[in-house]
């Protein structure tokens, strides 16, 4: 079932369109995406079989109604007599990294996916920004285990705005989780969307502004339909001119790196071994009145508010993980991989104060190939802003 759109009336409204602004009117003469290898064979499967799986994989910016709605009216208008099922796979906060892990349930859980959008330049300039490695991972890790599903599989790579894009673009320089996220899309073939620089191009043109029109990185309805239309102008290039005979698969590259997150999963909580203050929690629900995020409320948690608490879990792979809810009451927890030195790494965040946020807390992306255990405990507060001891584990992570 669609969400519903939010509508204004543009003569009432001069958020919705601005008076300078005409859609079309690229202020540098050319559009924004490129096509690569293209979207063949899922347009041949939209016209022959006249049935199509599109999943959208993002964070808010993807979760929220606007341009999502717009894109699925404007694949159903193209093709009229196919029966489309469109997965909304969209979890606010979340970047490449926690896609990469959550693929598998969220997206290809649901069957053979034929076309596939996927977001991740906002949440990643924001969440791990100094881990520019973990931005290829993640953007790697979510391609190749979809051609890995389905060869057939057109992916469409797609780059929002956020006013550090724009900086960056504005003093020279492409935002780093762009250009990371581009080497995937050149590697595979795909093609990709860089709404950053054009929202920044038609904004330096005086076509509309940040403030009035544009308003926020969630945009306002002007800003969804202004991404729906990139989109859409991408997909008429797309699919012009005479199809395609017979589908083909994508060809598969050598990983960028060998340690990307195509084989990532989300592990069972209840294999955890508790030595001390854990509990399994059939459906953790929050008393202090924060907002959480769908999937990460009323559902089985591994929970300890105590220093000291420990469990442990058996992994297989190169990543050990824990995908937490990280609240107000977040702080600081240690970890030991196959009994190595003890770590300390932060899980309160800088929205942590505002709401019970999921996260994606990767503890170790470095080990070589086989089994190995994670020892995770709760250490003493003593972060500035992190003044709790909390810890709620939903799925641990492994590669």
């Amino acid at each position: 079932m669609k969400e519903p759109l939010p509508t204004a009336d543009p003569m009432l409204d001069p958020k919705v369109v601005p008076v300078s602004s005409d859609p079309n009117a690229l202020p540098k003469g050319h559009d924004y995406f490129d096509l690569r290898r293209g979207l063949a064979n899922c347009r041949l499967k939209f016209e022959h079989a006249k049935r199509g799986r599109v999943a959208f994989l993002g964070g808010s910016i993807t979760q929220s109604s606007g341009w999502r709605e717009l894109v699925m009216d404007y694949l159903q208008n193209k093709f009229p007599e196919t029966q489309f099922q469109f997965i909304g796979a969209g979890i606010g906060s979340l970047g490449s990294v926690p896609h990469a892990f959550r693929l598998e349930r969220d997206v290809l859980s649901r069957g053979t996916v034929d076309l596939l959008f996927v977001e991740a330049a906002v949440n990643d300039s924001t969440n791990i920004p100094e881990h520019p490695g973990q931005m290829l991972r993640g953007m790697e890790g979510v391609v190749r285990h979809a051609r890995l599903a389905n060869p057939l599989a057109d992916i469409i790579q797609m780059h929002f705005v956020m006013p550090e894009h724009m900086a960056d673009y504005n003093n020279g320089k492409t935002p780093v989780a762009i250009a990371q996220h581009e080497k995937v899309a050149s590697a595979y073939g795909n093609p990709s969307l860089n709404l950053a620089r054009e929202v920044t191009d038609r904004i330096n043109a005086g076509e509309f502004s940040w403030e009035r029109d544009f308003i926020d990185l969630h945009p306002s309805p002007f800003g969804h339909q202004l991404y729906a239309g990139s989109i859409a102008r991408m997909l008429d290039a797309a699919f012009e001119g005479p199809a395609d005979n017979a589908p083909k698969p994508h060809p598969l590259p050598v990983p960028l790196d060998k340690k990307s997150y195509f084989r990532g999963r989300l592990g069972n909580i209840a294999g955890a071994r508790i030595h001390h203050g854990f509990t399994l929690e059939d459906a953790w629900h929050p008393i202090d009145g924060r907002t959480t995020r769908p999937g990460f409320v009323d559902v089985p948690s591994l929970v300890a508010s105590e220093p000291g608490a420990e469990f442990e879990f058996a992994f297989e792979g190169t990543v050990a993980g824990l995908f937490i809810t990280s609240g107000p009451d977040a702080g600081q927890i240690e970890f030991s991989i196959d009994r190595a030195c003890w770590q300390t790494v932060e899980t309160f965040t800088r929205w942590s104060s505002e709401l019970h946020l999921p996260w994606a807390v990767l503890l170790d992306d470095e080990r070589h190939p086989g089994l190995h255990t994670a020892h995770v405990r709760i250490a003493a507060a003593h972060h500035a802003n992190s003044i709790g001891t909390a810890l709620r584990v939903f799925h641990f992570l492994s590669n």
